[in-house]
């Protein structure tokens, strides 16, 4: 006997092949924008590689910058929810700055960044699209911000700590951008193992026991 499904569970099969279907998009946008940057990602371009149709796309997505904000937006907060997770695997006591460290210097040398990188570039001289990037660059600043003084285990009401918190991101950040011309990754690792020291000293009275 065939069983009937009732609404609800006839309903799910369709839900889930639609967000199968938006997750393969927001993918798709953050490598065509890592690879070709803002020109060459078009929406048709990005359901191609996504494997669906234009107008699928545009059911999910009107307009490319919904497409692309809403992408860099996706995949930066499943990699924050990635680094939460790894904060159990951590070293306590010695090492676990420079752990800590790494893994921020990970987030601003992958494709999600040089992706982002592309969107900045496009928002500078599109009053439009800029006014989007900022909202979006505002919760993702906010997030990293959280997510480093949660891996650090840092008391940000301390005096000192959130500036050297801040000012460890925005480090990452510049070294991302640098890396993007050529392989900056010697210089870089000199200087965040150095950065590390110092962040260590500055938040050390800052622990969360």
């Amino acid at each position: 006997m065939t069983k009937r499904l009732n609404r609800g569970e006839a309903g799910r099969p369709r839900q889930d092949r639609s967000r199968a279907t938006r997750r393969r998009l927001l993918e798709a946008a953050i490598e065509c924008l890592a690879e070709v940057g803002w020109s060459g990602s078009t929406v048709a371009v990005v359901a191609e590689r996504a494997g669906v149709s234009r107008g699928a796309a545009q059911h999910h997505f009107p307009t490319r910058e919904d497409l692309v904000t809403s992408a860099v937006e996706y995949v930066t907060e499943e990699r924050l929810a990635q680094l939460r997770s790894y904060a159990r695997d951590l070293p306590r006591g010695p090492g676990r700055t420079q752990a800590v460290i790494d893994m921020v210097e990970h987030m601003f040398t992958g494709p999600v960044f040089r992706a982002a990188i592309h969107l900045w570039v496009a928002a500078s001289s599109d009053e439009k699209l800029r006014e989007r990037v900022l909202v979006l660059e505002a919760h993702v600043g906010r997030e990293t911000h959280r997510v480093a003084l949660e891996l650090l285990g840092v008391d940000e009401s301390v005096p000192g700590v959130r500036e050297a918190v801040q000012a460890t991101l925005d480090l990452a950040r510049g070294l991302g951008l640098a890396n993007l011309l050529s392989d900056d990754s010697r210089r870089r690792a000199r200087v965040l193992r150095q950065w590390a020291t110092m962040l260590d000293a500055a938040v050390a009275g800052a622990r969360i026991a």
